[in-house]
């Protein structure tokens, strides 16, 4: 059964669990910072995705993200980057106080720190969103439930020189398939929301952590 993802229970669980993660990261430098945006869409507890938009430069474009860039030196802290990142994606303004922590970072493969920040943005009506058009070319959920369907849940395994590597998780039957660092951070998410219930199969390399 799903959980409760946004009662005040759920939220008081949440915060608990990631206060040390919060205070020791979100001022420590890192070079992006995304939003993991939990949002209620026709009542139904989701996650928010974007497409990044083909006109961008770089290897990245045209994939699904949560909202999100480098951080600014005029940043106050991780938590001002994912925020200020997300207004000006979306146009979606989230109070600090929406912010429930920081989860644990991920890694790009040049092991440049990215830090997702979930909130709960509250009741959402994608149809009123902004989306900037220059950085992102749509944007969607996937419901919490859809998320944890195992149906929708794969995994493919990295191989270099011809020695397993490591495994990074993909969720499917979704508008467009979510990979990637995305997908990592949706996992830690989902493990975060409704323990016992997710079980993931990841396996990542150890990246350094100073």
């Amino acid at each position: 059964m799903l959980p409760d993802c946004l009662s005040a229970e759920g939220e008081r669980r949440c915060r608990q669990l990631l206060a040390g993660t919060t205070a020791r990261l979100r001022s420590r430098p890192a070079a992006a910072a995304v939003l993991v945006p939990l949002c209620l869409v026709r009542g139904v507890p989701a996650l928010l995705y974007t497409l990044r938009s083909r006109r961008l430069v770089g290897k990245h474009k045209g994939e699904v993200s949560f909202p999100g860039g480098k951080c600014d030196p005029d940043d106050q802290d991780v938590i001002h980057t994912a925020l200020r990142e997300t207004r000006e994606e979306l146009g979606l303004e989230v109070p600090k106080e929406h912010v429930w922590g920081v989860l644990q970072p991920v890694y790009d493969r040049r092991k440049a720190t990215v830090v997702p920040v979930l909130a709960n943005v509250g009741p959402l009506d994608l149809q009123n969103l902004r989306p900037n058009p220059e950085e992102v070319d749509e944007v969607f959920e996937l419901s919490l439930a859809h998320l944890l369907q195992t149906q929708n849940q794969g995994y493919t395994h990295f191989c270099q020189g011809g020695h397993f590597r490591y495994t990074m998780p993909v969720f499917l039957h979704g508008p467009h398939r979510v990979w990637g660092l995305t997908a990592v951070i949706t996992e830690f998410t989902l493990k975060l929301l409704a323990p016992g219930i997710y079980q993931p199969c990841l396996a990542v390399p150890e990246m350094p952590r100073s």
